[in-house]
């Protein structure tokens, strides 16, 4: 679907696969084209004639309109793929209708895991329970499409929980983030991690270093919430910011890059957010900020968790919902990030943030430890996976 981080987890795929000697037809929105070319695939853009907005403006959470945009699309989908008469469907579990269109043409297809954790068994109930939940008409009549027409027999609103593959499911984090009781919800499994299997250097130029080395033998501190949280908690992702940009008027010797993840900066987010030594923009580059700093606000999305621990950042944990409490769980067990608080969008004031950003920066020799075996594991699975490449061709 046309989400960015979904896109990056999927992206080392895609480029591997290419790499390998497979045509990799990539079906999403047009913005990620350039992407997709360099990784060697190519872009079939489902999205220009075939709007998610058309399907389904109304549905909340926000996947339940990908649910709406496989019933009321699944036929022109699957006439595309048909173009390319491919031997194998890969797509992310939201991607309701990529498994549809194997159904219908009688072909595997693999689960991507974009989410940490994420076992239907537990995570329906919350759903079900979520204040946010809104169904509209338009995804209810979906739904009856999928389940009448295409006999999908999981269709729900909420079936983008539930497209686990008897095929493969692969898990877009190294084997050790997952015990071994939660591996066997998701068999058969393969674990690929998320982070691209080429190296990316970052230049010195990079603006995000930039604002870092400015500021020498003092605390570099990167925040940054994803693209997706603002849909939902906006004030409660302002609060916390602001907590911190508070926190820092009183620390001369730190100072903060935060990333609204494209949420465009208004002049009151502007007022509330931004100090002298704390830069507000609506979009940084991760990877570059990350290279450059010492300590990384974050909401434990699978992007931003492990870029953090592949440039050993330390991290201070503030979850809003989905798998990130859980991540964000995992990562205070294994040394490598401190929680702000005790549940999900918790209050946080200038005091207590003070408080976290001196734990962490007390402890910063231990956890550096630590990150760098979590390292190793991201190594790892990125050694393995030409093992699970070789298990896609058997599937091919």
């Amino acid at each position: 679907m046309a989400e960015t981080g979904h896109f990056k987890q999927i992206r080392p795929l895609i480029s591997d696969l290419a790499c390998r000697g497979f045509s990799v037809y990539v079906f999403t929105h047009g913005f990620f084209g350039a992407e997709i070319e360099r990784a060697g695939a190519r872009l079939v853009d489902v999205f220009a004639d075939l709007p998610l907005d058309h399907a389904d403006s109304e549905s909340m959470p926000f996947p339940c309109r990908y649910v709406s945009y496989a019933g009321t699309y699944a036929k022109e989908i699957i006439d595309k793929v048909k173009e390319v008469e491919p031997a194998l469907i890969l797509c992310e579990t939201f991607s309701v209708v990529g498994r549809v269109a194997a159904q219908v043409l009688g072909i595997p297809f693999i689960n991507v895991m974009t989410g940490h954790n994420v076992d239907p068994a537990r995570f329906l109930p919350k759903l079900h329970a979520d204040p946010r939940v809104a169904i509209s008409d338009r995804c209810h009549r979906a739904v009856e499409v999928l389940r009448d027409r295409y006999e999908l027999r999981d269709a729900s609103p909420f079936c983008y929980v539930t497209g686990l593959s008897p095929h493969l499911n692969i898990c877009c984090q190294p084997p050790r983030f997952l015990m071994e009781h939660e591996r066997k919800v998701f068999e058969p499994i393969a674990f690929y991690g998320c982070i691209p299997s080429e190296s990316r250097p970052i230049g010195q130029s990079a603006a995000e270093v930039a604002y870092f080395n400015a500021w020498p033998k003092r605390i570099g501190i990167y925040a940054c919430f994803g693209t997706i949280v603002y849909r939902y908690y906006l004030d409660a992702a302002l609060g916390v910011l602001q907590a911190l940009a508070e926190c820092l008027e009183s620390m001369p010797e730190a100072r903060a890059l935060i990333s609204l993840g494209g949420l465009p900066l208004s002049d009151e987010i502007s007022s509330r957010i931004a100090r002298p030594n704390v830069k507000v923009v609506e979009y940084a580059d991760q990877w570059a900020a990350l290279s450059a700093a010492d300590v990384f606000l974050t909401h434990h999305g699978m992007n931003s968790t492990h870029e953090a621990i592949v440039h050993r950042v330390p991290m201070l944990s503030y979850a809003f919902f989905w798998d990130q409490p859980g991540l964000a769980e995992r990562c205070r067990e294994l040394g490598i990030a401190l929680p702000l608080t005790g549940a999900p969008r918790g209050a946080v004031s200038a005091e207590d943030m003070k408080r976290a950003l001196r734990q962490i920066l007390e402890n910063r020799q231990a956890i550096h430890v630590n990150l760098e075996r979590v390292c190793d594991w991201e190594r790892e699975v990125i050694a393995g996976r030409t093992g699970v490449l070789q298990t896609i061709e058997k599937l091919v």
